[in-house]
């Protein structure tokens, strides 16, 4: 057994938080929610070595690292953790089996949306551990996205951001997804898999068999029943804050996206959206979306991360 056992990554706002409560709620498996640090607390050092020995700087940064408390150890357990290791990445695969251990299961994983971008690092730190990448069709991502993100958080540090939100969801989307796809099929046989949100929405139960097939886990039904006793019916509570069962159409491009926002993203990220069986709008493209995409394509194409992304449908 080897931990971090999973990683949970997909587009911020696909429903990772979901899958990671279904799967968390397994009898031998434990999820972290958004832990980030496994790359961010040591992001300097993992520049300049893959896989660097381990030093007590190296224990002090994740200590230090404003969400690892996320993880429910003790600085004790930390250090302790820390005695021995050889390499970072055996530091870290004792602090998952560790914070396993403490909640009675035996197989312990992440999930953090980002990773999605970072699959063929984390490959090489835990070339044992599996992926399982959410995708969500973009444009109900998008109507998520825009009440979440902020001049400091996902797409709102983006500077097409304030003169086209919808727009730059667009792009956010198609470059996260489609750098998981790209990564995620490099991986070798039996560490990648794709669920669509759709269907783990639409039919939980078969969805997580087969995820649990893919794990190697025996089906369990306490994944299905994750908000059982937890539900809250208060007004004004999120989806997530209310602990909602799966349940269809929170979100709805259909009649939620107005006609020229629709024409842009689908403009933007059309042919990913296809790739991936998503129908799209069959909207005729007027001026005002073909000038706004061709400034969303222009500020796009000046930038570092689009240089090896030319491939992108």
């Amino acid at each position: 057994m080897t931990n971090p056992f999973v990683f949970v990554v997909g587009c911020p706002r696909s429903g990772t938080t979901l899958l990671q409560r279904m799967l968390d709620a397994h009898p031998r498996l434990t999820v972290a929610n958004d832990t980030h640090f496994i790359t961010r607390a040591v992001k300097s050092v993992l520049k300049r070595d893959a896989n660097p020995p381990m030093t007590p700087e190296l224990v002090d940064l994740v200590l230090a690292y404003r969400r690892f408390r996320r993880m429910g150890l003790s600085e004790a357990e930390v250090r302790n953790a820390a005695h021995g290791c050889n390499f970072y990445s055996e530091f870290v695969s004792r602090l998952y089996t560790l914070r396993g251990r403490k909640i009675g299961k035996s197989f312990s994983g992440e999930k953090t949306p980002d990773f999605c971008r970072q699959m063929p690092q984390l490959h090489t730190l835990f070339p044992k551990t599996r992926f399982v990448h959410i995708i969500r069709d973009g444009r109900n991502t998008s109507l998520s996205t825009v009440n979440w993100a902020t001049d400091s958080k996902g797409p709102g540090k983006w500077k097409t951001w304030r003169e086209d939100s919808i727009g730059t969801c667009a792009l956010w989307w198609r470059w996260q997804v489609f750098q998981g796809l790209r990564d995620g099929a490099k991986l070798p046989d039996g560490k990648y898999q794709e669920v669509l949100y759709e269907d783990l929405v639409a039919e939980p139960e078969s969805t997580l068999a087969h995820l649990a097939e893919f794990l190697g886990l025996e089906d369990a039904r306490e994944m299905a029943e994750f908000h059982a006793g937890k539900t809250r019916d208060h007004p004004g509570l999120s989806a997530k804050s209310a602990w909602l069962p799966p349940t269809q159409g929170l979100r709805d491009w259909t009649n939620q996206m107005n006609p020229v926002d629709l024409q842009v993203f689908e403009g933007v990220a059309g042919g990913l959206l296809q790739q991936l069986g998503y129908s799209l709008s069959g909207l005729e493209t007027s001026m005002e979306a073909v000038a706004r995409i061709e400034a969303l394509e222009h500020w796009w194409l000046g930038q570092k991360m689009s240089r090896d992304l030319q491939s992108i449908p």
